[in-house]
């Protein structure tokens, strides 16, 4: 038992064997790519701010994520020391840039705890409290906090990240850590289309249990478009461990994040399907 998953038994021999076969999660890496169609993500995002409601990119590609990972759950599955666990909650990581005091640019890592009962809207309402109250000068959160810490003495760096890597590796390492560590995630993602780059295929770290990473680039023209259209596409560099899932339930679970992404209304309501409750008193 560990502080953020459960071991998952009774696997079949091979599924059990690939973590022996590749014990390094960068041994088990698969490599993808794929388009988001930035007409519809760009026409949905406007049509919901002139009803004054906030979605962004990240947003609503972290809502469709979230939906198909909740209907293929072995998807935020991870691997310990050649172990499987079934994740107990979602969560996704990202970097922010900021500046420092003196005009120069910094970065700082971001992390968020997701509910079944989210939608794209608490998504992006979380997404942007968590963003204004990192953006100061100093650094504030919990995980820059941890690091200042940790370089803060010559040498104690190597001796507390040892620590923590051997601590994870048999299960002792203390849930608050987990809790802000960056790299101990359902998704880790970035968007360098915020600052117009392309798409890279990011590694899955080896410290911690991000067993997925997912890369957005700055749109593209469409190649199969008309002559003379102008219809672009948000290409997606996708890094995944092969471990956590079959070959068709990665299939699945891309099939569903791809269809809301085409159809993103679906994700304004609770994400698990589940209905909203009404009140006695609305319903009379």
């Amino acid at each position: 038992m560990r502080a953020d998953g459960t071991r998952v038994k009774g696997l079949s021999p091979i599924v059990q064997a690939l973590p022996y076969i590749m014990p390094h999660r960068y041994d088990a890496q698969n490599w993808a790519n794929d388009y988001v169609d930035e007409d519809i993500m760009r026409n949905y995002i406007r049509r919901k701010r002139r009803e004054g409601l906030s979605v962004t990119h990240m947003s609503v590609l972290v809502a469709a994520y979230y939906k198909a990972a909740l209907e293929n759950p072995k998807v935020n599955n991870f691997i310990m020391n050649r172990k499987v666990y079934q994740r107990n909650h979602f969560c996704f990581s990202f970097v922010i840039l900021k500046t420092r005091a003196d005009g120069t640019p910094d970065e700082t890592t971001l992390k968020i705890f997701l509910d079944p009962a989210d939608t794209v809207f608490s998504i992006s309402e979380k997404i942007k409290e968590h963003i204004d109250r990192n953006l100061v000068a100093v650094h504030n959160n919990n995980t820059d906090k941890f690091a200042n810490l940790a370089f803060s003495i010559p040498g104690f760096a190597r001796i507390v990240f040892w620590l923590a890597y051997h601590l994870d590796q048999h299960n002792l390492l203390p849930g608050k850590i987990i809790e802000l560590s960056p790299f101990h995630t359902s998704l880790f993602i970035t968007n360098l289309a915020s600052i117009n780059t392309n798409y890279i295929f990011h590694h899955c770290y080896e410290f911690g249990t991000t067993s997925v990473f997912v890369c957005m680039g700055k749109p593209v023209p469409d190649p199969m478009a008309p002559e003379g259209s102008r219809k672009k596409l948000m290409p997606l560099g996708v890094v995944m461990d092969e471990r956590i899932a079959t070959g068709i339930e990665y299939s699945r679970f891309f099939a569903a994040f791809s269809r809301y992404l085409k159809t993103p209304e679906v994700l304004e309501t609770r994400l698990d399907g589940r209905a909203v409750p009404v009140p006695a008193a609305a319903e009379a």
